[in-house]
């Protein structure tokens, strides 16, 4: 009988009556049933099920809430209302069971039944799911079906089960079973021996002591499970609730993990911070039964494709020109930008994550960099990507620590141990971080996200915790110019205030300039006004495939198709590679400095990366010669374009610095000196150099140790050839 529901409850005294309440031997009787004689398509999955696993020693049975409830629905019924009550009554049945499967009747001796331990029930359902702010005091003792991300888990306690209690005087054994959830074990104050004929017991109190080689044990792990991002609502905080997990349940989930959490609703008293007045405020907690992880790259295991879904995605990847459509179909308020709209598909599918013999990890996650004029659309983007990518988190970058990106250590109140707490990296596992104002971050910030860009892991060493957790995630900055517009007449390193280690971690660099003409200048203002106006005759304004539509599409190119290159497209991939290092390296000695935009062995593997994107949009298996076109168009439209950014402009620049060299060289013979002031009356006044090339002049030479700058740089000396 259950005294978990607040009622009266009778039991009968006079002989002949049938207690009111069903015995449990039938719930014992039923349960057994359904173990030994459930059968879908011809198997008896979970007779089948459990011979496996005790033959491997795993003493669980996973159930299916879903089928119990066919099997017998006041069974099921009666499990999700009172799961603390027949739970264990079920776990005696799956025990039961396979003492039978192992051994059968007529073998069965004496002693066997100890060689089964305890077995535990794991649950699945597809029940409707419950949000964390949604749970109310009807739920508690009832069984909740809760999704989320799990933001830290404690390490592994022993918790006991049965506690053997010794006294200390006469050495009397008492036997104690401790329920689930918190609070210590009440050991009696006095002994509990019975007392002999004509002998007075003289022992103490509080005689008992713990017998800890006796007694029973499990594993206990503490999770805290926070809401997901998109369940948030706006100007909210996301709320959390304390999970215990026990036995196989642990050591299941690690921070950042999107999972479905199946569970009992209970409460726990907390004495500390409450007031004298509040004598029965209880603190909630869930007691996991069953945990159902999201599959990676956001599709989770319940999220599974219908046949009519699959023949609309493979009609939609049979459309020729599905790339372009794809990318107009992004954020198509904003007029134009579609190379940066192609890149953003590209970022959104992602090419495919390669796992070496050697155990090296190559990454499929495609980042991006938007580096533009103010009022170009950049964080409009972020918004829109935010809300099309499955998993998303969007952060500035002013109001983001290097912290709150990775992880931070926390101490727990209760323990006082230390434990991790996953960032913005950490929750988007799988997804897209949007970093805004990307410029505002302060240098050690930045840096604390080289590891999670390139290697997708994030390294701790705090407090005495040494571990690495997963950031497989897809980075999407926007930025603005050193001094706060592009300046045409300098060079890109002078205009992007970004380390070359940050610069190279990006596959696609875009520079976004406003460009002043009159005619884009037109068609800009009259899209705007016909969105203001709401004007549904806009075409523009209206993406030809629906959000909800392009999210399941991005689920299902990246959970179901991984390309691989062909012989002809590595072939032309790497020819290319090689002639773009060339071009470059001449670019860098004609101009007499290193780019600061870099083209590394990175940049190949991003090309690789967006080709295996565009054939992953349509859904092809191996990536053909078109596809590395395409990849090559836009790696010159974005990442190439911005390396030779202003190349006409150097040009003449360069030639007019290598004018100026010969003539001071020619002005300044070796050993004598004169002043700066006087060389820019010469130069600048004089022969109608500009001051800029007259600087980088003196700075080349000086480089090359032809001149010396003495008396805080206000004279010029020559020193050598």
């Amino acid at each position: 009988m259950s005294f978990d529901q607040p009622r009266v409850y009778t039991t009968s005294v006079l002989p002949g009556e049938e207690p009111s309440e069903n015995n449990m031997n039938e719930v014992l009787k039923k349960f057994c049933d359904f173990i030994l004689e459930f059968w879908i398509d011809n198997s008896f999955i979970y007779r089948d099920q459990l011979r496996e696993n005790i033959l491997v020693k795993q003493y669980f049975l996973s159930v299916d809430i879903g089928h119990l409830i066919s099997f017998d629905e006041n069974l099921g019924q009666q499990l999700v209302n009172e799961p603390g009550h027949v739970l264990p009554t079920f776990e005696r049945a799956v025990r039961e069971v396979a003492r039978k499967i192992i051994v059968p009747g007529n073998l069965r001796s004496e002693g066997t039944d100890t060689d089964i331990p305890p077995c535990q029930v794991l649950l699945t359902s597809d029940a409707n799911i419950t949000s964390i702010r949604d749970l109310k005091a009807t739920h508690i003792s009832k069984l909740v079906r809760i999704p989320g991300i799990i933001i830290s888990a404690s390490t592994l306690s022993s918790k006991a089960t049965v506690v053997y209690l010794m006294c200390r005087s006469c050495r009397h054994i008492l036997k104690v079973d401790v329920g689930s959830g918190f609070g210590p074990v009440r050991a009696p104050r006095n002994c509990q021996a019975p007392a002999t004929a004509g002998e007075s017991k003289d022992c103490p109190i509080e005689p008992y002591v713990v017998v800890h080689d006796k007694s029973n044990f499990i594993d206990q792990q503490y999770l805290k499970l926070q809401e997901a991002p998109d369940m948030v609502p706006v100007g909210e905080m996301p709320r959390h609730i304390l999970l215990t997990a026990d036995r196989h349940l642990t050591n299941k989930v690690i921070p950042g993990t999107r999972c479905t959490i199946i569970g009992v609703y209970s409460v726990r008293d907390v004495k500390k911070g409450i007031s004298k007045g509040a004598v029965a405020i209880r603190t909630p907690y869930i007691n996991v039964v069953g945990i159902q992880r999201e599959i990676d790259f956001g599709t989770s295991g319940s999220a599974v494709f219908t046949e009519e879904e699959e023949e609309e995605f493979l009609e939609m990847a049979r459309t020729p020109d599905i790339f372009s459509v794809f990318a107009k179909s992004i954020a198509p308020s904003i007029y134009g930008n579609d190379d940066v709209k192609k890149s953003i598909a590209c970022l959104l599918v992602g090419g495919s994550k390669k796992i070496l013999p050697d155990g090296m990890r190559l990454r499929g996650d495609i980042n991006v960099l938007m580096l533009g004029d103010p009022g170009t659309a950049k964080s409009q983007l972020l918004k829109f990507v935010e809300k099309v990518s499955p998993i998303a988190i969007y952060t500035s970058g002013k109001g983001s620590s290097a912290a709150g990106l990775t992880a931070s250590v926390q101490r727990d109140n209760n323990t006082g141990e230390f434990y991790l707490e996953g960032g913005a990296m950490v929750l988007a596992d799988g997804g897209v971080v949007c970093i805004d104002e990307f410029d505002k971050m302060r240098d050690e910030d930045r840096v604390a996200i080289h590891e999670a860009m390139e290697q997708q892991t994030i390294s701790i060493a705090k407090a005495g915790i040494t571990t690495v957790l997963n950031s497989r995630t897809s980075v999407l900055a926007a930025a603005n110019p050193i001094f706060g517009r592009y300046d045409d007449l300098k060079s890109p390193g002078e205009n992007i205030d970004f380390q070359t280690t940050i610069l190279s971690r990006f596959d696609m660099i875009y520079i976004i300039k406003d460009d002043h003409n009159e005619g884009r200048d037109q068609t800009i203002a009259r899209h705007v006004m016909g969105i203001h106006m709401n004007n549904n005759a806009q075409p523009e304004a209206v993406g030809d495939i629906p959000i909800d539509k392009m999210k399941r599409y991005i689920s299902y190119c990246r959970s179901r198709c991984a390309p691989t290159l062909s012989t002809e497209a590595a072939e032309r991939l790497s020819s290319e590679f090689v002639s773009i290092r060339k071009s470059v390296h001449q670019a860098e000695q004609d101009a007499n400095e290193r780019s600061s935009i870099p083209i590394t062995i990175r940049q190949l593997e991003a090309l690789i990366r967006i080709t295996e994107s565009i054939a992953k949009i349509h859904l092809r298996p191996v990536c053909n010669v078109e596809d590395v076109e395409e990849a090559l168009r836009l790696f010159n439209a974005s990442t190439l374009n911005a390396v030779q950014e202003g190349a006409g402009t150097r040009k003449e620049l360069i030639e007019e610095v290598n004018k100026i060299t010969a003539e001071l060289k020619r002005r300044l013979p070796i050993g004598w000196s004169t002043s700066y002031q006087t060389l820019i009356r010469e130069f600048v006044g004089g022969k109608g150099y500009s001051q800029h090339a007259l600087n980088k002049a003196l700075t080349v030479l000086e480089r090359r140790e032809t001149i010396q700058f003495r008396h805080q740089r206000q004279n010029v000396y020559r020193s050598g050839a």
